[in-house]
């Protein structure tokens, strides 16, 4: 699963294929540029073409693995390529005429890639598998479902059970609220120990925002919400947490950590707000840390997380859209979705797949709870930048940074950004 921002970028999180794409799409490297000569003859057995933005050899593996098991279900075959670089190879390939036939679609850039045309919505080809409602959001652009989840990730609270143990707290300690979190990141800071340790930007903080009945853009995605009270109160949470001396960024910790779960990991943070791939990094890197997870505490407006997510995306281009749909039924059933989260940890996007998830994987419990309540990305076109922008003001926050005029221009530039 690719969908862990801020330790791989929002999954290599993919650049909008705009004309200034094409004009830098001028050398080769996307392994996609093939001539449509090339392609199988009609009414034989065709051969697909999908690009992934792959977390490693598992992921890959997997993909292969069950693209393999479907072609031999229906004669067709599938070439799976892991990018090197997604933003480059996607582009290139969309600028020579030729994409591949399915690729990740990153949940920040549907509708850059919606609005340009280079999308086959094929949303009500699989309104029948159930997909989470807040997934079917996250993917819809326009009133139209654009393409059909692939899975999910959301926010959790993760414990260091040690450390918890030496600050002399219990399960009955666990944050259910704000306040409580004050309280226990407070009584966990001692030494060099920071008592919570987040990413800097709104793919950490903006769970703050969410609690606090706060998001950055209206459901519709047409108009901008930054400039709130309430996104306010999230962000002002945060710092009174710093100023504290409770909380910290990954990159203000001594050493500084390359995310939340590397300060987590060494011990310099006692709890963390990460996804569930957090489990591969621990297992590899901390195997013997001992840690517990639980659902985020509640803000004023109640619970909030976020959720990460790409999609099974088709080009408006292939010359296989019916091959590809019936790809995507194949890789979204629920015993495939399952086999994926075996192999390589991802969540069911499905209503069935999350059920079976739950009961299969009760420790993950908190991370698919998220899913029913889980704020997906700012998906509009032209927006990454904006939000770019945003977060390297986020960053400042513990250096004295204005939150409230950080959301002002949030307000401002995303307002700009809409009606262009």
């Amino acid at each position: 699963m690719s969908s862990t921002r801020t330790r791989r970028t929002r999954a290599v999180a993919m650049a909008a294929i705009t004309g200034a794409l094409a004009l830098s799409a001028c050398s080769s490297g996307g392994g996609f540029n093939t001539p449509a000569a090339t392609q199988a003859p009609a009414g034989g057995p065709v051969a697909l073409k999908m690009l992934i933005a792959s977390s490693g050899d598992a992921e890959t593996n997997a993909l292969k693995a069950a693209t393999a098991a479907w072609g031999k279900k229906t004669g067709n075959s599938v070439e799976v390529t892991a990018a090197d670089n997604m933003d480059q190879q996607l582009g290139q390939a969309f600028a020579g005429g030729a994409p591949p036939d399915v690729f990740y679609g990153a949940d920040t850039r549907i509708g850059d890639f919606a609005k340009a045309g280079n999308l086959y919505a094929y949303g009500d080809q699989v309104a029948n598998e159930k997909f989470l409602p807040s997934l079917v959001q996250t993917f819809t652009y326009n009133g139209k479902l654009q393409c059909a989840p692939k899975d999910y990730s959301t926010l959790a609270l993760e414990i260091n059970t040690d450390l918890w143990t030496k600050a002399g707290l219990t399960d009955a300690d666990i944050p259910k609220d704000w306040a409580a979190l004050e309280t226990v990141a407070t009584k966990l800071t001692q030494g060099t120990v920071t008592g919570l340790v987040i990413g800097n930007d709104i793919n950490r903080g903006g769970a703050f925002m969410k609690q606090a009945g706060g998001w950055v853009i209206s459901a519709d995605g047409k108009t901008m919400t930054a400039d709130t009270p309430q996104n306010l109160a999230g962000l002002q949470e945060i710092k009174k947490m710093m100023d504290a001396g409770a909380l910290k960024f990954n990159t203000d910790t001594t050493p500084a950590a390359g995310w939340g779960g590397e300060a987590f990991g060494k011990g310099i943070a006692a709890m963390t707000i990460e996804g569930n791939w957090i489990k591969g990094g621990m297992q590899k890197d901390y195997p013997n840390l001992k840690y517990k997870v639980v659902e985020l505490p509640t803000g004023p407006a109640g619970k909030g997380t976020l959720s990460f997510s790409n999609c099974w995306a088709i080009a408006a281009k292939s010359q296989h859209q019916a091959a590809s749909v019936d790809l995507v039924k194949f890789l979204t059933s629920t015993d495939q979705q399952l086999a994926f989260t075996k192999a390589f940890g991802p969540m069911p996007s499905t209503e069935d797949g999350i059920a079976k998830f739950k009961t299969d994987y009760p420790a993950d419990a908190p991370f698919a709870a998220g899913g029913d309540y889980g704020q997906g990305a700012v998906n509009a076109p032209g927006m990454d930048p904006v939000m770019k922008a945003f977060n390297s003001k986020m960053a400042t926050l513990s250096k004295g940074g204005d939150p409230k005029a950080m959301l002002a221009d949030l307000q401002k530039n995303g307002t700009a950004a809409l009606a262009g």
